[in-house]
């Protein structure tokens, strides 16, 4: 069960040919008149990428993108994993493991590969349940399952002393990793840290004007696109019926979080990887068993660095600190946002750089 395979990414002809046929198919939604995004993803933005991933988009270049890196599978606790696995030329390096989130996959990452691995060995895992690593088997892939999986991983490749770094669901992962594999993780480096108001009203009486934009910016992004998390935390298989038998639906669910301002590839590429592994239905299940598990009362110890980007989740250093005891880099950026290991890959490489050379 240890073993470890090599791994290509090789989709086979007849899967993008169904493919074509199902988007030349899609039967589009009607909508209201000059709606625009009111009543969620647009019709219009919907057209136009299936159009581009019908006649523009090219499968068969990213593939030869995912496999211009060594790709591996090995089965940890019942569950098939898959991971980049790069290793830098500095044989001392430190490795890093990192982490992304829905509806991301590993390829996320790609635009930080050859900055990091100047400096660091790199394991970048498919989280289970998301594209290369196919569907879950059975309940309980929560983020503290997925954290003790990845503390196996890195022992399994020999590695005794390494950090962890996250966005997005990698954000609520790579913490848990410090957490069960304390022994060994030297730091733990995140693009949010989701900590949030307790609902004691003392909390909110001194906040400073930068915390109450934070606040608001948080309040917005539930009252206007946070349906996303409670549907999928309540019925992920209701929904799973339709994104896993359309593209187009798909693309229009995922693509209210990871389309708009990023570039149409990345988007497509994130997108097709969970079309073509089944992982549509699978994906979406993280947030109800996140939602169903027991949340560890202490705070984390082991040292957190954050580097916050402008258009993306604001967080607050005084709950943070409620949550993570040992905060040892707070940064935030002008620029950037969700998704900045492929918006702005040299300031998060920067800023992952920093962190882990100041805890040698």
């Amino acid at each position: 069960m240890a073993e470890i395979r090599p791994f290509r990414v090789e989709i086979p002809q007849a899967d993008l040919d169904d493919l074509q046929a199902r988007l030349a198919l899609t039967r589009f939604t009607d909508e209201v008149e000059g709606a625009g995004s009111d009543y969620g993803v647009s019709v219009e933005w919907v057209r136009s990428m299936v159009d581009y991933w019908r006649t523009g988009y090219d499968w068969r270049a990213w593939e030869a993108k995912l496999n211009a890196h060594p790709q591996f599978t090995t089965e940890i606790d019942g569950q098939n994993v898959h991971f980049i696995h790069v290793r830098s030329a500095k044989q001392d390096a430190l490795p890093l493991i990192l982490t992304h989130g829905w509806p991301g996959t590993v390829v996320e990452y790609l635009d930080v590969i050859e900055d990091l691995s100047q400096d660091f060995h790199l394991v970048i895992p498919s989280v289970p349940g998301f594209g290369f690593s196919g569907p879950t088997k059975e309940k309980g892939w929560n983020r503290f399952r997925i954290a003790r999986a990845w503390a196996e991983l890195m022992a399994r490749l020999g590695y005794e002393r390494y950090g962890a770094v996250g966005n997005d669901a990698g954000s609520f992962v790579s913490p848990e990793v410090g957490r069960v594999d304390s022994k060994h993780v030297v730091g733990v480096h995140v693009t949010q840290i989701f900590s949030f108001p307790s609902g004691d009203p003392a909390e909110l009486q001194d906040l400073t004007e930068q915390e109450q934009a934070a606040m608001a910016h948080l309040q917005w992004f539930w009252e206007n696109m946070g349906a996303f998390n409670q549907l999928q935390s309540q019925s992920p298989q209701t929904l799973a019926h339709a994104i896993a038998d359309s593209p187009a639906g798909l693309l229009g669910w995922m693509g209210q979080l990871i389309g708009g301002h990023l570039d149409r590839d990345f988007t497509l590429t994130n997108i097709a990887i969970h079309w073509f592994y089944g992982t549509a239905g699978s994906s979406i299940r993280l947030y109800f068993e996140d939602a169903k598990a027991e949340h560890p009362a202490e705070p984390t110890t082991v040292p957190i660095g954050l580097a916050g980007f402008a258009n993306d989740f604001q967080s607050i250093r005084r709950f943070a600190e409620r949550d993570h005891k040992n905060i040892a880099q707070w940064n935030t950026y002008d620029t950037g946002g969700h998704y900045a290991a492929h918006e702005v890959p040299e300031v998060l490489a920067g800023d992952v750089r920093a962190f882990f050379t100041s805890l040698r």
